[in-house]
């Protein structure tokens, strides 16, 4: 058994187009947009965001309303410059959840939440 790759993960949110301006601002490209799903990208890794409210599959409903989101899951996302793409997150407006931060991993990080509550973390290899 061998794992070759993983190209992306997808996420159930309350809100399409609030969710896909929070990403773009953040620096991911903006995909495919097709009735009730937004597709973004950064480099080849795509990140689908199904809109919970319009989800119309019988199996899917109930998941798709679950709360609170993404419980227990933290996605990392590697940058450069972190004390600068922190400032830049700040002069977006936006509110992370902690300050940068090293750890004894070699990690320096910062946690922010996007608009349905699923947690980023932005790290930085040291």
């Amino acid at each position: 058994m061998k794992i070759n790759s993983i190209s992306g993960y997808t996420c159930y949110v309350r809100d399409l187009d609030k969710t896909a301006a929070f990403y773009e601002a953040l620096g991911f490209r903006p995909g495919k947009r097709d009735g009730n799903t937004v597709t973004m990208y950064v480099n080849w890794f795509s990140v689908v965001f199904v809109s919970a409210p319009d989800e119309d599959k019988k199996a899917f409903k109930k998941e798709a309303n679950l709360e609170p989101r993404g419980a227990g899951l933290y996605i990392n996302i590697k940058v450069v410059e972190l004390d600068e793409f922190y400032q830049a997150v700040l002069d977006k407006g936006m509110k992370p959840s902690s300050e940068p931060r090293d750890w004894p991993n070699g990690n320096r990080e910062f946690v922010l939440r996007d608009p349905d509550g699923y947690k980023l973390v932005f790290f930085e290899k040291k």
